[in-house]
């Protein structure tokens, strides 16, 4: 049995919070590098674009196979391994001279992340309450936030005076810092008493249409997002000349609206019910990415400025407001005792989206069209918006409504 006294507290998805918190620094930081890093390299940015391509896709396709490979292992011992495995990519990564060894570095920084992240959403919404589920989402993914928020300016800082390698060095401690929390921090007992689906009601819950929907939403979600972010620091250097110091002040602003946005997100999906959430934030998310775009056809330079920060606030928010709701709503419609899955599933359709969308992104900026950004990532989140609605019209039986 679980201990009561977690069922009554949010502190486990701190601790955990700890894990994503390194996986958050070390997958968005290498984007505002990039630049850095294709001068160092010698190869262009959207070559280098494949390193963030590279661990979505690998992230995307491992994360199920592994869940179901190591369905049956204790889940605080699961997470503690993974984390540490993490680390353990990062010191690859640091110590690697060349493209190659860093690509093979994020392809194991991937198999360790998708193995962590799904699997402490699985097992936070088994610890918690259900009528706190949608916070203790929020906490566990708001580390990322939180990363994007503090890590990726400092990631920035430290990569830019000591060199961009470091900044695996510096990642590789924090998730260190990680296991130690989860070895002293996390009860013995958080990883026992879970019920762990057979491979035939794995692939039952995969075939259900209601989750494939809500997958689907979750994918062109995150094509959206990642096809401007993953190109964000070209986009700012055409459109309003930002150099390194005005990139990193967008991406701490960028980051600090999505820690608003998860945790607001989070809240308001308790409150007032995950489809409120979800379809007012991706109304408002498609709303930024067509600014950005207009911003970049219409306006100066100089003009351009006020409307950049401004939509870089509002997609901050409304990008990760989401993500908690559309986490709750899939276990909701998944069921508790398939939440592992579907988490893990929605893991695969959010990094597959992200693999997707930096592809997108790398065909648009390789074509000298960054301007042409905004309006790929809009199309994509007003997708997402009909399936949304489609799903709430014909999906109306009890065992496969939205969550409330």
């Amino acid at each position: 049995m679980l201990a009561d006294t977690q069922n009554k507290n949010l502190r486990p998805a701190w601790i955990m919070a700890l894990g994503t918190f390194a996986i958050g620094t070390e997958g968005f930081m290498i984007v505002p590098l990039l630049p850095k890093m294709a001068e160092d390299l010698q190869f262009s940015i959207a070559t280098l674009g494949t390193l963030v391509t590279v661990f979505t896709l690998t992230l995307a396709f491992s994360s199920p196979i592994l869940t179901t490979l190591f369905g049956s292992v204790d889940r605080r011992r699961l997470l503690i391994s993974a984390m540490g495995f993490f680390a353990l990519a990062n010191f690859v990564a640091w110590q690697s001279s060349g493209y190659w060894g860093i690509f093979a570095a994020r392809v194991l920084l991937a198999l360790a992340a998708g193995l962590y992240t799904p699997n402490a959403n699985a097992l936070i919404s088994v610890l918690v309450a259900p009528e706190k589920r949608g916070r203790a989402l929020a906490i566990v993914n708001g580390g990322m936030t939180i990363a994007i928020a503090l890590g990726l300016p400092i990631g920035s800082l430290v990569g830019n005076v000591l060199g961009w390698r470091v900044t695996f060095l510096g990642v590789g401690i924090l998730a260190l810092i990680a296991v130690a929390g989860l070895v002293v921090g996390l009860d013995r007992s958080a990883g026992k008493g879970i019920a762990v689906p057979s491979l035939s009601a794995r692939i039952a819950v995969a075939k259900r249409p209601p989750i494939l929907v809500g997958l689907a939403i979750t994918l062109f979600w995150a094509i959206g997002a990642y096809t401007v972010w993953t190109y964000i620091a070209p986009y700012l250097q055409s459109v309003a000349n930002f150099g390194p110091d005005g990139i990193s002040f967008i991406v701490c602003l960028w980051g600090v609206s999505a820690a608003i946005g998860i945790f607001s997100g989070g809240t308001l999906s308790d409150k007032l019910g995950a489809k409120v959430v979800m379809a007012g934030s991706l109304l408002l998310l498609t709303g930024a990415f067509l600014l950005l775009s207009f911003t970049a056809f219409w306006l100066s330079s100089t003009e351009a400025v006020i409307p950049i920060v401004v939509s870089v606030a509002v997609w901050g928010v409304t990008v990760f407001g989401f993500f908690p709701a559309q986490m709750s709503h899939l276990i909701k419609v998944g069921g508790q005792a398939s939440a592992p899955v579907v988490l893990s599933l929605n893991t695969s359709a959010m990094y597959g989206g992200f693999a997707l969308g930096s592809a997108i992104g790398s065909v648009v900026v390789s074509r000298g069209q960054v301007a042409d950004l905004g309006l790929a990532a809009a199309v994509a989140e007003v997708v997402s918006l009909v399936l949304l609605f489609g799903f709430s019209a014909r999906m109306a039986s009890p065992s496969a409504s939205p969550a409330r």
